[in-house]
């Protein structure tokens, strides 16, 4: 049985705030013993970097009341009964529906999600104030069956350098599983179709330089032994798991920063709750500095327009979208040669 609530003390920019825990010995991660209150503390403990990081954007909560072999749902809806200091904004979906979703502001916003039995913490890649303009380019290297890490570990070196080309700073970080995400801060200035757009030219370009490891084929049938580049993660209500979120995985991983020289040595699974706060400790932020010199997608769009007079078309969207101009049917290639 849980115990009883506890109380921690969770510092801030305006101070000690006093947050209650209830049910801190519940057993979120079960191979290793991990409660409640071991997340809690290790939000905390993280806490600066993770507000830079997640702060200030729309922030969805994937929710665990009973740990990770549980019940799991996603709330973007703020939960009920949040501290006067806790904010939402108001954003709009791609079926046109608005409604508000949490900021978090400070670490203890962030402790009292956890409260609220959140593992996984999926933030926007826009800012509260401007919910419908981008101020990151997210661009998801996803290992498929067949391949692991260290496949895109050669894709994001060579994804920094299609980058750099078209005049954007990458950041990269671990997914928390297999994959890797690469960041890079771009002015609020274009709406997510066009971020969507640049990502996929950045995505063509990655595949023409590495054909036999890297695919841009939406269908998994058609993918292979590849690394997949999930440009759909740049839509309208597309997220990733946040930097320093910890992962709903039975060894308690982290999606963790890294610098760049780290990459070809780094191991996903020595990044957990346990040992992210003594690095933070030791090494610093590696994405600390990521807005102070915002680039534009002016290249990336430009790379789109040269690849549709090229006859490459839209790429699908996800299927819970409405159909979108220029979209290719949304049926499975294998299905669609049986119909005709």
């Amino acid at each position: 049985m849980a115990s009883e609530a506890t109380t921690l003390t969770v510092e801030g920019p305006h101070g000690e705030r006093e947050m209650r825990i209830s049910s801190p010995s519940r057993v979120l991660w079960p191979d290793l013993g991990l409660t409640k209150l071991d997340l809690a503390r290790y939000v905390a403990d993280v806490g600066d970097a993770f507000v830079a990081a997640n702060g200030d954007r729309p922030v969805s909560l994937q929710r665990f009341p009973e740990g990770i072999d549980g019940e799991m749902f996603f709330s973007k809806n703020p939960p009920k009964g949040a501290p006067e200091f806790v904010r939402s904004v108001k954003v709009i979906y791609p079926s046109a529906r608005s409604h508000p979703q949490l900021v978090i502001d400070e670490p203890a916003a962030a402790v009292w999600a956890v409260q609220m039995n959140t593992i996984v913490f999926h933030p926007w890649p826009s800012r509260a104030d401007n919910t419908d303009n981008p101020d990151q380019l997210r661009i998801d290297l996803d290992p498929q069956p067949g391949t692991d890490f260290d496949d895109a570990v050669p894709a994001a070196l060579e994804l920094r350098s299609v980058l750099a080309e078209a005049g954007l700073t990458a950041f990269i970080k671990t997914s928390g599983n297999r994959g890797l995400h690469v960041f890079a801060p771009i002015e609020p200035t274009r709406e997510f179709l066009d971020v969507r757009h640049a990502v996929i030219a950045a995505a063509r370009e990655l595949e023409r330089r590495m054909p036999e490891q890297i695919t841009t084929n939406w269908w998994k049938e058609e993918r292979g032994q590849r690394v997949f580049v999930d440009f759909n993660q740049a839509n309208r209500d597309r997220t990733m798991a946040g930097a320093y979120s910890p992962r709903a995985l039975a060894h308690a991983p982290v999606s963790c920063p890294l610098e760049w020289d780290e990459l070809e040595k780094a191991d996903p699974k020595q990044f957990t709750i346990a040992t992210v706060p003594d690095r933070l400790r030791t090494t610093g932020d590696p994405w600390a500095d990521m807005h102070a010199n915002q680039g534009t997608i002016d290249v990336l769009l430009k790379w789109w327009e040269r690849d549709l007079a090229a006859g490459l078309g839209e790429m699908p969207f996800p299927p819970d979208y409405p159909k979108m101009p220029g979209e290719p049917p949304r049926v499975q290639p294998s299905r669609a040669k049986k119909k005709s």
